[in-house]
């Protein structure tokens, strides 16, 4: 067996294992789990509210395998935004304007619009990876 014959369980690994991770971002955001203070339901449509929806729902998406293009191309995009937005103006650095993290999600869920969702996923399962 070669090694690229393992992309596609390390492609599945890589999604479930990020959407895992990104979940829990908008679960503090929403549900104040495992740390934090949740949103108030009447600031739902806040911009904080959005990427919470964004982060716990587009991650669950992601974990299941299901649409797994379209939704890490929004999450894409959602990084982005949040890295210009709340990041890029501290500093030009990641290291010291505390983005790193948005700048890694920004790319793996690019790479996962481009790569789909591998093994271990609704898509697989339906053929439509």
């Amino acid at each position: 067996m070669k090694y690229s014959d393992y992309a596609p369980y390390l492609l599945g690994l890589l999604r479930v294992s990020v959407a895992l991770l990104f979940m829990t971002h908008g679960a503090q955001k929403l549900f104040g789990f495992p740390e934090g203070v949740p949103i108030p339901i009447g600031k739902i449509s806040s911009l904080l509210g959005i990427a919470g929806i964004l982060e716990f729902f587009g991650g669950f998406f992601l974990l299941i395998g299901f649409l797994t293009r379209p939704f890490a191309f929004v999450l894409s995009i959602e990084m982005a935004v949040a890295y210009i937005h709340v990041h890029a103006a501290r500093s030009f650095w990641p290291l010291l304007n505390g983005g790193e993290l948005a700048l890694l999600y920004f790319f793996i869920f690019l790479f996962l619009t481009s790569a789909g969702a591998g093994k271990f996923s609704i898509d697989d399962r339906r053929g439509n990876d």
